[in-house]
Formats: C-alpha cells, structure tokens, sequence
C-alpha cells in the first residue's frame, strides 16, 4: 500500500502465485509419507489413541517444513542485508552460520556495491507492488564474470533464494520489479525505479552459493502481465460474471417410492 495514496495493490508474490503448480500436490503427498515412514513407531502410538490427531501430524507435514523454511529465509535474508549495508557481524545462529560464510565469500568475489535493499517497487501503471530484496552495481567482464579491473559496471535488480533449487518463476518476480513505476522507502519518499541492465539471483544453499543471471526483458514481463489479469479474474471478475436467475423451480413431486424410503 502507498502510504501517500492509501492505494492498495496486490503483491507481485500473489500474482506469480497465479501459476499452475500440479507439482506440489505430489510433493504434498510424498512429505506427509516419508513422514510416516520415518516416524512410523510414534505415529502408530498416536493413532491408538487419537486416529484424527495422527492424521492431522501427516497431513501437515508439507506446511510445517515450509514454515521452518520461510522462517530461515527470513532470518537469512536478515543477515544478508546486514551484511550487505557493511554491518559489523558477530556470532549468529548454528543454522545460520553456513549462510554467513558463504554470502561473504560471495561478497569478496563479486564485489556488489549496493543501491538500494528491501524497498517497495510500485507499479500505479499495472497495478502491483511488492518487496525486492536489493539494486546492485556489480563489475562484469565480457564474460559475464566478475572484472574489478577492466569490467563494466551493470546496475541489476537482484533477489537472494535460499531454496533448494532456483526455480523459473524467480523470472517473473524479478521482470514485476524491474518494470515498476517507482521505488517507496520505508518513510513514503518515492523515486523513479533506475533502469536495469540485467538482473541476478544470489542462489545460497547451507553447502553452496551461485550468483546466476536471469531474463527480465519483454516476453517474460508478459507474462506477469498475463497473470496480472488471471489475479483479478480470480479475485474479482469471476464473481461478478454470474448474474441473479432469469428462472427457477424446484423439485415438487414426490414419488410413493421417495415417501416409503
């Protein structure tokens, strides 16, 4: 929401969300089985006592693993931006030491100067917003890799994944942010988002850590754009497409046979 306008407009995350993804039933289903299988003797001694509460614990496998994620990408991106804004760190979390290391080892190879980080792209022209995680400036070789010497400098809009894998859709979140209006600070002032030259996700794992480039021109904002509309379908046209009845009856015979059942 613009704090100016009091505007709302849906989240760049809700909107991506708009795709189909068949998949996570799947994985649903394959959670909520290693979980038996791994815990097979207490899920037996729940299931004499409390059969409903047995099958809630499977169940809910799925979430309480993506809960426990969310909680550490949160914590880690915390870090990074401290990190990144040259705040000294001192000892943190067990969980989130490996994610210390190596977004420092990717700051010394890299060498990102940072622009901005955490602030709100806004789009009044397509209505959406949402939260990026940073602007860099980062120096590229013709190669593509870093050259702190004779390199030019590129100004990327860049996300941090601390998922297992860097998936496609990263594209279109990225793409909504690079081609918003303007970016909103956390006191309400706003400037003209700058223009990219690219964009990059930071893939960090607790093992390793890829700095990869990513599309954000025209067909791959078309589709956010495509998935701007089936939001507003879903969240608003589709219930105003089905109007009051023209006609309508009910059932009033009943039959010998209805009546004996």
């Amino acid at each position: 929401m613009d704090p100016k306008t009091a505007i709302k407009y849906p989240g760049v995350t809700s909107i991506v969300g708009m795709l189909p993804k068949p998949f996570l039933v799947w994985w649903a289903a394959r959670m909520a089985a290693e979980t038996a299988v791994e815990n097979l003797a207490a899920v037996t001694a729940i299931a004499k006592s409390d059969p409903t509460g047995a099958i809630d614990y499977l169940k809910n496998a799925h979430a309480r693993y993506t809960k426990a994620r969310a909680k550490v990408g949160s914590e880690a991106h915390d870090l990074f931006e401290r990190m990144i804004r040259g705040e000294a760190i001192g000892r943190v979390h067990p969980d989130l030491e490996p994610y210390r290391v190596l977004f420092a080892e990717f700051l010394d190879v890299v060498r990102p100067v940072l622009v901005r980080a955490e602030d709100i792209a806004w789009s009044d022209t397509f209505e959406y917003a949402g939260s990026f995680d940073a602007i860099l400036r980062v120096q590229l070789g013709v190669d593509g890799k870093p050259d702190h010497v004779n390199g030019e400098w590129h100004t990327l809009i860049v996300d941090w994944k601390t998922s297992k894998s860097t998936y496609p859709d990263v594209a279109l979140q990225m793409s909504a942010y690079a081609h918003a209006d303007k970016i909103i600070a956390p006191d309400g002032t706003a400037e003209d988002m700058p223009e990219f030259d690219g964009a990059a996700v930071l893939h960090i794992t607790p093992d390793a850590w890829e700095f990869l480039p990513v599309r954000i021109e025209g067909e791959v904002f078309e589709v956010f754009l495509t998935l701007r509309k089936v939001f507003k379908w879903d969240r608003d046209l589709s219930k105003r497409v089905i109007g009051r009845a023209i006609a309508s009856g009910v059932r009033r015979l009943v039959t010998g046979t209805q009546r004996r059942a």
